[in-house]
C-alpha cells in the first residue's frame, strides 16, 4: 500500500523538473512540455489528496478540469508557435517579440 508521501515527492520531482524545463530552454516546444509536466503535477496532488482524504471525489473532479484547461492552453500555445515558426523560421522564443501589438 502507498502512502501519501511518495504520492507528493513524484508530484514535486515532477514539477521541479517541469519547472527547469520552461526556465533553462529556449525552444517553445520544451517550454510548453514544462508547463504541461507542472499541470499534471498539481493534478496529480488532487487526486493523491482526494484519495487519500474522505471518499468524495472532489480531487478526481479538479484534476479533470485541471487536464482540460491543460488541452486547451496546449491549443492555444501550438498555434502561436506554428504561427511563430510560419513567420521567423524559428522556435526560439526570443525572437516572439514580432506578435507584439
Amino acid at each position: 500500500m502507498h502512502c501519501l508521501d511518495s504520492y507528493l515527492f513524484v508530484s514535486a520531482a515532477m514539477f521541479v523538473l517541469g519547472l527547469l524545463a520552461v526556465v533553462t530552454r529556449k525552444n517553445a516546444v520544451s517550454i510548453l512540455m514544462g508547463i504541461e509536466l507542472m499541470l499534471n503535477a498539481g493534478a496529480l496532488n488532487f487526486v493523491a489528496f482526494s484519495r487519500f482524504s474522505t471518499a468524495n471525489l472532489d480531487g478526481h473532479v479538479a484534476a479533470l478540469f485541471i487536464l482540460i484547461i491543460a488541452a486547451a492552453e496546449a491549443a492555444v500555445a501550438l498555434a502561436i508557435f506554428l504561427n511563430l515558426y510560419r513567420l521567423k523560421a524559428t522556435s526560439e522564443v526570443d525572437k516572439a517579440n514580432l506578435l507584439r501589438g
